[in-house]
């Protein structure tokens, strides 16, 4: 039997908690919850769950401090995060997305929305089948089946997000793919983003690839592509810049 996937609800509103966790186990989710960030952080190290649905703002240890530790422990540097923010302004969705969340949802907001979320998220992680070739451009190596992105031999933690990204990119062969296009390939096309969450996951990646941030290019105008060596000026469509 395939085991249920196991979700990691922290948030400092209890009754929201019992309900979010009530709608998740009629769906066939296991549940677990924490009231307060360190709990939350705890527990996640302990159980590693599959998704962590984690609110921006808590007092003491903030979701934010939490997302930071999850996503810099190799342990759960891999679990996804759907941020709770109960402000809808974009600056705490860049926030939330910059610091290696999946996927967000502004409160107040419906139940129906936050479980079509969850599936999203969960989806994204598991697109990768087993069995699927090898994607390699330049330096980069991506082992679809194992989920996995070396660069020169060496391994890069990535969000299931920003993996989606960069191979789809790849996949692309040098061909410049523009936002809403990976906004699809990426996010789903059941997903409503803000323009500006696209940007915010290519910032992420090129930090994560530190010296090889020269492979993710800017094509103003019209989107991003991958390339394989410094000297590869000549888009296949568009006007490059760095």
């Amino acid at each position: 039997m395939t085991r249920r996937k196991r979700i990691l609800v922290v948030d400092d509103e209890r009754d929201l908690v019992e309900l979010i966790s009530m709608n998740l186990q009629r769906h066939g989710y296991e549940v677990l919850t924490a009231y307060e960030g360190k709990t939350g952080l705890e527990i996640a190290r302990k159980q590693i769950p599959d998704l962590v649905i984690l609110d921006l703002m808590m007092p003491n240890l903030s979701g934010q401090e939490v997302a930071t530790c999850l996503k810099g422990d190799p342990t759960t540097a891999a679990v996804p995060i759907l941020m709770l923010t109960a402000r809808g302004e974009e600056t705490d969705i860049v926030v939330g997305l910059s610091l290696g969340a999946d996927d967000y949802v502004t409160k107040p907001f419906s139940m129906k929305v936050l479980m079509a979320r969850v599936g999203a998220v969960l989806r994204r992680k598991a697109a990768i089948e087993p069995g699927q070739q090898a994607l390699r451009s330049g330096p980069m190596l991506i082992d679809q089946s194992r989920h996995e992105i070396t660069l020169e031999g060496r391994p890069v933690s990535l969000t299931a997000t920003e993996f989606k990204l960069l191979t789809a990119l790849a996949a692309a062969r040098g061909r410049v793919l523009s936002r809403d296009q990976l906004t699809d390939r990426v996010m789903g096309t059941d997903v409503y983003v803000t323009d500006r969450a696209i940007d915010v996951h290519v910032t992420a990646v090129r930090k994560k690839l530190g010296d090889f941030q020269w492979m993710l290019r800017t094509v103003r105008g019209v989107g991003y592509r991958l390339v394989e060596s410094q000297e590869d000026e000549s888009p296949r469509s568009g006007r490059a810049a760095r």
